[in-house]
């Protein structure tokens, strides 16, 4: 970092710098691991002796065995990009207002999980429903191995409850889509071509203040080989809004490409794995009994108002460790 020149190019210099932070907590996290565990000796030699140190005995190990804990989970996420920034999207299925207030719902349990992390979020898309809940919302999620942690979430999501949009009380299932993107670098070659977008201008929809500022500047990029559709309106200025737009397309071509490459090992190999995005990944159900269960792994949790006020470390855990072991076989 020293070296002439280094900060010529800021975008690689601040990557090489988020790096050497990693390292520098990992370097931090080994050192207090060997300073507790020579104060947990002393504490265990005076309790031989016959001192009341109990309490700060069991205080330590408690500590140690969080840490030792966090430094598993560290390496469990050692995908090639999970220590990056992550890009979230939810979209509601159909059923109207029902799937669009199981979106927000969702919206609002990662928004806490994140929170729980000390992840800074930022919506940069935000689209109401009609009557409640949310067409579409996109959330930019920073922080330390954000993209390791939520790409456990890609998937369909499945809520089943009474409905408090049915006079009739009766008891509907809905369906939303959560796609999560690694925060990709700007160094890796996305090849776009100006010809294959189409790029639209329009007053943003959303609720405005909370969410967004809702001005004429929202921008729509749509791919128009793939299809793919993006959107940014948080910023007042239309050119902030597209370079953002922009970056979420190159993350979605990126992740298309590599889930590409993914399907046609797999045909290689023999797998008979979904690996669609409507592979439907977990069950939230409220009646006639209260469990969310993940499909993947079958963790699962009978308190689900807590799992909803953002608690899925359980989940995103138990998904980690299927990983590890299927990549240790």
């Amino acid at each position: 970092m020293s070296a002439p020149g280094f900060w010529d190019n800021p975008h690689a210099a601040q990557e090489l710098g988020r790096k050497r932070s990693r390292l520098e907590k990992r370097v931090a996290a080994g050192e207090a691991l060997n300073t507790e565990s020579e104060e947990l000796d002393v504490l265990l030699e005076l309790q031989r002796d016959g001192e009341n140190v109990d309490a700060d005995i069991e205080t330590l190990v408690d500590q140690l065995e969080r840490e030792i804990y966090d430094i598993e989970m560290s390496m469990k996420l050692s995908g090639e990009h999970d220590d990056r920034h992550a890009i979230l999207a939810i979209h509601p299925g159909a059923g109207g207002t029902e799937s669009q207030d199981w979106a927000e719902m969702l919206l609002r349990m990662y928004l806490r999980f994140c929170e729980r992390r000390g992840w800074t979020t930022e919506i940069i898309e935000y689209q109401a429903g009609d009557e409640a809940g949310i067409k579409s919302a996109t959330v930019m999620v920073r922080g330390d191995y954000a993209y390791g942690y939520l790409k456990s979430e890609h998937g369909v999501h499945r809520l089943v409850r009474i409905s408090p949009y049915d006079a009739a009380k009766r008891r509907h299932t809905s369906f939303a889509s959560v796609y999560v993107y690694p925060d990709i670098d700007e160094d890796i070659n996305i090849e776009i071509n100006d010809k294959d977008l189409r790029v639209d201008t329009y007053r943003s929809s959303g609720a405005g203040g909370q969410h967004v500022n809702v001005t004429d500047s929202a921008v729509r990029i749509t791919h128009l080989p793939t299809g793919i559709v993006v959107t940014c309106q948080n910023e007042r200025s239309q050119h902030k809004n597209r370079d953002t737009a922009m970056k979420l397309l190159r993350a979605r071509l990126y992740q298309l490409e590599v889930e590409k490459r993914q399907e046609e090992q797999e045909k290689i190999e023999g797998e008979k794995k979904d690996i669609a995005f409507g592979s439907q990944i977990r069950s939230y159900v409220l009646q006639p009994y209260q469990l969310v269960k993940d499909l993947r792994t079958g963790y699962e949790v009978g308190d689900v108002q807590r799992i909803l006020d953002g608690d899925i470390g359980g989940f995103v855990e138990a998904y980690l460790a299927q990983n590890a072991r299927a990549t240790a076989e």
